[in-house]
């Protein structure tokens, strides 16, 4: 029985053995060589067991090999066809790049080619694969410069692995990791390097993508030096072309030029005989001007008593030019005086003027209820003749100031909003009374600004303005502000060379102009009809007034009007005024202005005894009886300096009645001292002092550390607000 036993257990193993190998064998006829016999036998099948699996793996080394030339040479073959026919260098370097980087594992690469013009051997980048620039890395190397310069220099590939972390980042859209392994391969030709290839890689580049790069590195030498060939070759078949080109120019410049030497030459024969010819004329000639010559002799003696005729005539016109221009002296000394006086006599005008108006305004007041309603009504129309009165003697001014060449223009950047709201506050409340329509227009295409002066083309506007309301009745009242069509042609050359020219057109649906009158309106004191001053008013200055400003600031006014039907009256300026700017005069200002400004209390020492009581310096008979005596701590006080005796009571009088206590100095030195002593809130200032002028206590009082924050309020009818902001 036990030996039974053991012949089966024999038998069994026996056939568990045979039934592996055959297993194994079957799979190894299919192809699949990973399997190996591993049941345990003994003697011969044992032999045959090791036998067998040797067999699979040589068979297994083999087909790896095969696959491995397979790979290789199909691959090789792919490159060959990828490349064959490409002409230009930048397209081959990126297709070997987006192609080679990824056959073999790598997942970063670039492509330097070498410089064929430069003089130095330098290599620059031309075509990259997942390549990110750094500042810290160049693009270009030279030879040994580098592992890319290395390589080219030594002209064998560079191996690297375990490469720093800090060497080069691979990036995706997730993230960033430095690669493990780098191999650097020049790319040569005869050995002579081209290019070289640099590729990066998270794993080892294993023995036959090494051997696949050798290879593919000398085939892409062939087609970079078969590309750089055609290059050159095209490069030179293009000159060749250039020159051939050039040849045949100066082939038929030269057939030209010997053209034209042929013809010179006919011509020079035909000069010859035309100067044999010529000579024989001349020969004529001279015998025709010997007697032409004596004619001139006669002639010349006849000139001679001519000329002396013509310095006669000379010396006559030269006595009449100086006579001329002894008159034209004449008339422009006589027509300075004529400004001056007109000047002079306006101040002089202004003073008195402006003390009536201020004790017109304060009678039409009636604050103390103590005058009957006739005497109201009498003292505002003293009150609006004398505006009229003050107003026309500002349109004189200006005329005379215009005709002396005075006239100031003071040029800023004006916004165009502005103007409107100015012209819309001004004339809107008029207009509503009259029962009008106003309206102010502004074309979309206008600029922002003009570069002019902003008060000059008010005062135009409100000349304008103002005519249209007072002649319009009923109907309607515009100002429409555009830009003038570029086509048009003016009359100055300011106009018609500037970029751009804005127009400011005042139209009414008043009563319009006859047609030969139309020129007339612009003359000093000239209206349209007698009968126009009559009934509705005027001087006949404003529109002569506008018209030389208009001309100051590089423009000129214009009206289309029909009788009956209304007018328009339009302002034409340059949009950026460039002319000579004069500052010897400021910006008008009217002595009739609001003369107290509050000030908060504060407390101040009086003197005692140093400056003299105002009615003890002026004589009993000019007495100005103020509130020196009366000050005290708290009180707000005013101090008044003015020579007009009566003006300075009504200046006192006003600070009164607003709440100020006033303090009183005939002359610029007691001024300065009262300043000084008094510290008061507030001073108003008169320009034509005696003694000192108003400027030069101004000056003084704004360059003391004690007086210069005290306001002061300029007090006259020159127009000269720009010097008195300068001074403080």
């Amino acid at each position: 029985k036990d030996l039974t036993e053991n012949v089966n257990a024999m038998a069994n193993s026996l056939t568990d053995q045979v039934r592996a190998i055959k297993d194994v064998a079957i799979a190894v006829t299919e192809g699949d060589l990973t399997r190996m016999i591993m049941v345990d036998a003994r003697g011969e099948l044992d032999e045959l067991k090791r036998n067998i699996n040797q067999m699979i793996v040589n068979l297994r080394d083999t087909t790896e090999k095969n696959q491995e030339q397979d790979w290789l040479k199909s691959n090789l073959a792919k490159f060959g066809r990828i490349m064959q026919g490409q002409k230009d260098l930048d397209s081959v370097a990126r297709l070997i790049m987006s192609e080679l980087t990824p056959l073999v594992g790598a997942h970063h690469g670039a492509f330097f080619i070498k410089d064929m013009d430069s003089e130095e051997e330098v290599l620059g980048l031309l075509a990259s694969y997942a390549y990110k620039a750094r500042k810290s890395v160049s693009n270009r190397f030279h030879l040994g410069e580098g592992l890319v310069g290395q390589s080219a220099l030594e002209r064998k590939p560079i191996l690297l692995t375990s490469v720093p972390d800090d060497y080069v980042q691979i990036s995706s859209g997730l993230g960033e990791a430095p690669p493990r392994n780098i191999i650097v391969l020049p790319i040569l030709f005869e050995g002579e390097v081209k290019a070289v290839v640099e590729l990066a890689s998270f794993h080892p580049f294993n023995q036959i993508h090494q051997l696949f790069l050798d290879q593919l590195t000398e085939s892409i030498g062939v087609v970079l030096n078969m590309i750089q060939a055609n290059m050159r070759t095209e490069e030179l078949l293009l000159q060749s072309q250039k020159l051939t080109q050039e040849l045949q120019s100066q082939s038929q410049e030269l057939q030209t030029q010997q053209e034209e030497l042929r013809r010179t030459n006919a011509e020079l024969e035909a000069q010859a005989n035309s100067l044999r010819s010529s000579e024989e004329a001349l020969k004529e000639q001279q015998e025709e001007l010997q007697q032409v010559n004596e004619e001139l002799e006669e002639k010349a003696s006849l000139l001679a008593e001519q000329n002396k005729k013509v310095e006669q005539k000379n010396e006559e016109v030269e006595a009449a030019r100086l006579a001329i221009e002894e008159k034209a002296e004449q008339l422009a000394l006589s027509s300075r005086y004529k400004s001056e006086f007109l000047a002079n006599m306006s101040h002089e005008l202004r003073t008195p003027l402006n003390s009536l108006l201020i004790l017109a305004r304060l009678l039409s007041e009636n604050k103390e209820a103590n005058l009957t309603e006739k005497q109201v009504e009498y003292a505002q129309t003293i009150h609006g003749a004398g505006s009229d009165l003050l107003t026309l003697i500002d349109d004189v001014l200006d005329l005379s100031k215009i005709e002396a060449g005075r006239m100031e223009v003071q040029r800023s950047e004006v916004l165009i909003a502005d103007m409107r709201e100015f012209v819309r506050r001004s004339f809107e409340p008029i207009a509503q009374d009259k029962d009008l329509e106003f309206a102010v227009e502004l074309d979309p295409g206008l600029p922002e600004t003009v570069f002019t002066d902003a008060q000059r083309v008010q005062q135009v506007l409100k000349n304008l303005l103002s005519n249209s309301l007072k002649f319009t009745s009923e109907g309607k009242v515009a100002l429409t502000i555009r830009v003038a069509d570029s086509s048009r042609r003016f009359g100055l050359d300011s106009l018609n060379e500037a970029d751009r020219v804005i127009a400011f057109a005042v139209s009414d649906t008043g009563i319009g102009i006859q047609k030969d009158k139309q020129r007339l309106i612009f003359e000093a004191f000239q209206q349209a009809d007698g009968s126009t001053n009559r009934k509705y008013g005027g001087t006949g200055l404003g529109l002569s007034i506008s018209r030389e400003i208009a001309r100051l600031l590089g423009g000129e006014i214009r009206v289309e009007s029909t009788e009956g039907a209304g007018s328009t009256f339009t302002l034409f300026i340059p949009e950026r005024f460039l002319g000579e700017e004069d500052d010897r005069y400021g910006s008008d200002f009217d002595a009739t202005d609001e003369v107290m400004t509050s000030a908060g209390p504060r407390a101040r020492v009086l003197p005692r005894g140093r400056v003299a009581p105002a009615n003890d310096a002026a004589g009993s008979e000019q007495a100005v009886h103020d509130d020196r005596s009366t000050i005290e701590d708290g009180d707000r006080v005013v101090l008044i300096v003015e020579n007009d005796i009566t003006f300075a009571r009504i200046l006192l009088e006003m600070a009164r009645a607003n709440g100020f206590k006033g303090i009183v100095a005939l002359d610029g030195e007691t001024g300065l001292a009262m300043a000084e002593d008094y510290r008061p809130d507030a001073v108003t200032l008169d320009i034509d002092l005696p003694g000192i002028d108003g400027w030069t206590v101004l000056d003084r009082l704004k360059h003391r550390s004690s007086t210069r924050h005290i306001p002061v309020h300029i007090v006259t009818g020159m127009k000269t607000r720009k010097r008195g902001l300068r001074q403080g």
